[in-house]
């Protein structure tokens, strides 16, 4: 009777009635509560409603009583990746392929706990055996990139991206992740086609470029909109059951959290360090909400310190970091990943605090409604933009972007000659990364070589494939490969310090320089920037007007090359520039971190304010508080 019941529930299964199916199930177990197949199965239904704890634990529970089922320590390993505990997954994966050596499904999801791990060799490894197992497993392939790319071997992503998209050219992200690939190598030989191909994918609405990539190599503000509505749809959309529902909390201080996987020495930490040590205590509690890596290092500990609490919450999966911020009665929760490398965005999907902000690590919309408001200034979303993002604009006086006033800076300058720089001669400079850097912008750079006897052009070695590139794309532009000099990745302070070796910083367009402009503007380095039409394309504009170098900013690459030349050419208008630039330096807002701080407090107390008095999130423009 028991396998009879036990057929028909896998029929209801396979034919996706699972209320039916877990009735029969049920029925089994009732008459044989020991009955290993039974556990599996009812276990697997709670997988796939996403209720992975009990899936867990049903599971297990038929391990014991069998634990020869490779399909069973699969999916008990799958379970345990929803909850976050991909070490154990990665065990139970383990046992799976000791079982059943060619089992390509459990060695490409150990691959994705792996990658999750941060274990990125054991990662690509695992997924090289699913492939070699099922050489057209698309899953396989697209992680496989994507560890690639995390390992910054951005030809071995770009390989395993083109093959992916010739195998499938509508797997999701195919066409964005090969398009992204290649240009982290530099080579631009199908740069015209991707930007084709990915116009057309967004306009139909496709899933063809993940929002993150699209604010580094989409230079329109609809499709950037376009590319991240799409990616919240299908991979975190807005939860039907919110866990805030409603309530109007009445704390002392205004209860604030910031969510981040980059509480390390990252760019990010870099800037905002300071904002957290700034907060008024007496009016905000502060919450870190931590979901990356402890390296450890002076930053983290600085970190730790600088909050009222600090929550890891890396080892929960996003319903219980969701929960805990519900139950910590959070008034205003604040991303600072957006969809940049590690993001969470499903915690803020479940709708945890009465108030959600994007700020700072995504240059962009999030296309979310569960996202209330984006924190920006005038430079960056200027009167007229509004309809390109889906949250509602807060515009802060001066520049959005948080910097740290505490940032050191090496004393010794290094020689020219240890930089591998000439001894004399003017020095263009740009220090983002190689996928910033397009054919258009290379061609003015090539051109000012040409013009500016005797100068150089130093570059960030951001990996061997892209510098083999650049130098070819300089020689078949009649530029020798000599000109162009490769600055080797530095401890940040040091990095700071070699800036004073430079002349003048060649910004890039689409997506400017970010906390590499600040970078160079705090060590006294001009920035040359030329503002494009996005959020990622403005930052430099809105960090030179809080700089007081608005003459920096141009409006077309053709004033951008005349002024680059001009500032070249006229040693006296850039001393003039550089001298201003170290006058303001100590007391423009751009470096004010205690005056960006009440400005951002002032934000978020408005914020509060407005959503107290039961109104939906409107945007504002804030008055400078060192005015009032």
């Amino acid at each position: 009777m028991s396998e009879a019941l036990l057929m028909n529930a896998v029929r209801l299964n396979q034919t996706g009635d699972l209320v039916g199916a877990e009735r029969l199930y049920g029925a089994v177990l009732r008459a044989n509560p020991r009955h290993a197949q039974a556990l599996y199965l009812l276990g697997f239904i709670h997988s796939q409603r996403g209720q992975f704890e009990e899936a867990e634990r049903l599971i297990g529970q038929s391990l014991q009583l069998n634990p020869q089922s490779p399909d069973a320590w699969y999916n008990r390993g799958c379970a345990l990746q929803g909850l976050q505990r991909h070490g154990e997954a990665v065990s139970c994966f383990d046992r799976a392929v000791a079982l059943k050596p060619d089992y390509d499904e459990a060695w490409t999801n150990r691959g994705v706990a792996l990658l999750a791990l941060r274990r990125h060799t054991d990662a690509v490894q695992s997924f090289s055996k699913a492939l070699a197992l099922k050489p057209l497993d698309r899953e396989a392939l697209s992680n496989r990139g994507t560890t690639a790319l995390e390992l910054k071997r951005y030809e071995e992503a770009s390989a395993d991206y083109d093959a992916l998209f010739k195998l499938a050219p509508d797997f999701p992200y195919a066409a964005g992740n090969a398009a992204l690939a290649r240009a982290y190598c530099c080579d631009w030989r199908f740069l015209k086609q991707d930007r084709e191909r990915l116009h057309a994918g967004l306009q139909a609405g496709a899933a063809v470029v993940s929002p993150h990539a699209s604010t580094l190599i989409v230079g329109d503000p609809v499709d950037q909109l376009r590319a991240a509505q799409t990616w919240v749809a299908e991979r975190c959309p807005e939860s039907a059951t919110p866990l805030w529902k409603g309530e109007r909390y009445r704390h002392d201080r205004i209860r604030l959290a910031y969510l981040s996987a980059d509480y390390h020495s990252h760019a990010t930490s870099f800037l905002t360090a300071g904002l957290f040590e700034a907060h008024d205590k007496s009016r905000f509690e502060t919450v870190a909400i931590s979901f990356g890596p402890d390296d450890t290092s002076g930053m983290r500990d600085r970190l730790t310190n600088a909050f009222d609490r600090f929550v890891d919450v890396r080892h929960l999966n996003d319903h219980a970091a969701a929960t805990a911020i519900r139950d910590m009665e959070i008034d205003i929760a604040v991303d600072l990943k957006g969809f940049t490398q590690d993001a969470r965005p499903g915690i803020l999907a479940l709708r945890p605090a009465p108030l959600q902000v994007n700020y700072l690590g995504h240059p962009g919309t999030m296309g979310a409604r569960y996202i209330d408001y984006l924190i920006a200034d005038r430079r960056i979303v200027p009167d007229g933009h509004e309809s390109y993002y889906s949250e509602k604009i807060v515009r802060l006086p001066g520049s959005y972007q948080a910097n740290d006033r505490k940032r050191p800076i090496a004393e010794r300058t290094p020689a020219r000659t240890e930089e591998g720089l000439p001894e004399t001669g003017f020095v263009f400079c740009s220090f983002n990364i190689g996928c910033k850097i397009t054919p258009e912008l290379f061609d003015i750079w090539m051109r000012l070589l040409k013009t500016v006897d005797g100068s150089v052009l130093w570059l960030l070695d951001d990996n061997p494939t892209a510098v083999r590139n650049l130098k070819r794309e300089a020689e078949a532009r009649g530029v020798s490969a000599q000109r162009l000099v490769f600055a080797p990745r530095k401890p940040v302070e040091e990095h700071l310090a070699r800036h004073r070796l430079a002349d003048l910083f060649l910004d890039t367009l689409p997506c400017n320089a970010h906390t590499t402009a600040s970078d160079a503007l705090w060590a006294g380095l001009p920035v040359l920037t030329c503002t494009g039409d996005t959020f990622a394309g403005r930052v430099a504009a809105s960090l030179l007007f809080a700089v007081g170098l608005p003459d920096l900013v141009t409006d077309s690459l053709f004033a951008y090359e005349a002024l680059a030349m001009k500032l070249a050419g006229d040693p006296a208008a850039l001393a003039a520039v550089k001298a201003k630039l170290a006058a303001n330096r100590g007391s423009a807002p751009l470096f004010d971190t205690e005056r960006f701080t009440r400005n951002l407090e002032a934000a978020f107390t408005a914020m509060w304010a407005h959503q107290q008095r039961g109104l939906p999130a409107a945007g504002f423009v804030l008055a400078d508080a060192a005015a009032s």
